[in-house]
């Protein structure tokens, strides 16, 4: 078993549509930093989302 990652490829997505909070506040615009892990199959189920902000 192989302990590589793979291909890592980070990317800045910029968003421009104003992004309103819970609580009632509004982000004007937010970028969103993503790193890729490997390549997505056809059927697109290896995909895993993990929002640091939220996992401790």
């Amino acid at each position: 078993m192989s302990h590589s990652l793979g291909v890592v490829t980070p990317e800045l997505i910029s968003f421009e549509k104003p992004l309103q909070l819970e609580r009632g506040q509004t982000l004007p615009r937010y970028d969103l930093m993503i790193e890729t892990y490997g390549k997505l199959n056809a059927d697109k189920s290896n995909a895993v989302l993990v929002c640091h902000a939220l996992s401790g």
